[in-house]
């Protein structure tokens, strides 16, 4: 695997001389300060190359801007209302002028309104760290209380509405700030801050749309953008929904290897693939991360490789972020197929035998927690599990 680390531009507290010091040699990047639906310049791709390629004090880095994370798709595309049809047209020259710059790695989601969700951006470990994480009756009292979306209330057991009403009763005023803003954090370095009440405002344009729909019009993006991709070149990666489950009644289409099926099965080209998240899938219990590996790798062109600790059995339990090696996930066994499929790509003289990864979010520990980093990107607790992955990796290669 190529090894990457996410870099969120010049505000990231994880500077570029401190990534040279991992030993990733890529890394993942985007222009979150241009506003979703609009296109990226050629000066601005090649302004955020330099970046990455100079450190603070003016030496070249040897980093190179290898996966774009994430090439956004509005909400007009996913809607297919207002400008959506230009929206389409600036991500066909976005991906032109990525092309040009020499990168072909591009990441996408197609989630409805929030990004990946938790309800807690700094639970506390019994270690003294931190971690993020989900929990599902929080949600409920966030979804029917605060939000106060109408049937929220029915979308879950009863017994989970109850206990979210109770829970709800006894938090303070900065319980449902904090709660709210956990929910709501999003990407870092996103344009667009979303608060309750355009949230509201999303949901009810979102009212009448399906999950059928909604797969229709993912369906109709790539049958514009995948012809431009596999022209220039690109492997466009659709991430999975995270957590991979419907909340606040929104559809949900990329959670299971069934809807990885029917997107690389409509899409037959090459350049139509799959991010492989092993936390955002693994927070399913019904989702097989080594099976989908070997079942689906021959299109898995970026992976993220985290962890989860499932808290209940069911589809919707609460789960935390878990050590790398140490969780609900078998990392082991996904490695393993990971480095097959390589091998097997080798084999067949594939230019792309070498997938890129990325070492996904990390648990806060010892001075992560005095530096104020992105919630789930801390340093040294990626660093931690980009260590034991590069461990796991280089023994299973040695044992093949």
């Amino acid at each position: 695997m190529i090894e990457t680390w996410r870099w969120f531009g010049p505000s990231d507290v994880t500077t570029i001389s401190d990534i040279m010091q991992t030993g990733a040699t890529g890394i993942v990047s985007a222009l979150h300060h241009i506003p979703d639906g609009a296109s990226w310049s050629a000066s601005e791709i090649a302004k955020r190359q330099a970046q990455i390629g100079t450190t603070f004090d003016g030496r070249a880095s040897g980093l190179v801007w290898l996966v774009v994370e994430s090439l956004p798709v509005s909400e007009d595309i996913k809607r297919q209302t207002g400008d959506w049809r230009e929206h389409i047209a600036n991500y066909k020259l976005s991906l032109e002028n990525l092309a040009a710059a020499g990168i072909y790695t591009v990441c996408y989601n197609f989630m409805p309104v929030i990004d990946w969700t938790r309800t807690d951006l700094a639970w506390r470990l019994p270690h003294g760290g931190t971690c993020m994480r989900f929990d599902a009756v929080d949600f409920a009292a966030f979804d029917i209380h605060l939000l106060q979306r109408k049937g929220a209330a029915g979308s879950v057991p009863p017994a989970v509405a109850a206990e979210a009403t109770a829970r709800f009763k006894h938090m303070s005023d900065a319980d449902k700030q904090k709660l709210a803003a956990s929910v709501l954090a999003g990407l870092p370095g996103a344009v667009d801050k979303l608060s309750v009440s355009t949230v509201q405002e999303h949901l009810a344009r979102y009212g009448d749309i399906s999950s059928e729909r909604l797969r229709r019009h993912l369906f109709d993006f790539l049958e514009e953008v995948v012809p431009v991709a596999a022209g220039l070149g690109i492997r466009l990666c659709c991430h999975p929904d995270d957590p991979p489950f419907s909340l606040m009644g929104l559809p949900r289409i990329m959670s299971t290897e069934a809807d990885y099926r029917a997107l690389l099965d409509h899409v037959p080209d090459a350049a139509n693939g799959m991010t492989l998240c092993s936390g955002a899938l693994g927070a399913r219990p019904d989702n097989d991360l080594a099976g989908i590996m070997r079942r689906l790798g021959d299109r898995v062109h970026f992976l993220h490789l985290r962890n989860v600790r499932l808290e209940g059995e069911s589809v919707g339990c609460s789960f935390h972020e878990s050590e790398h090696l140490d969780g609900s996930v078998d990392m082991v066994e996904l490695i393993r197929a990971i480095i097959d499929e390589e091998a097997r790509r080798k084999a067949s003289g594939r230019l792309d035998s070498i997938i890129p990864m990325r070492p996904d979010h990390g648990q806060d520990i010892l001075d992560d927690l005095n530096r104020g980093g992105q919630p789930g990107y801390p340093l040294i607790g990626r660093l931690k599990g980009l260590a034991e992955l590069r461990g796991v990796a280089r023994a299973l290669a040695v044992t093949r």
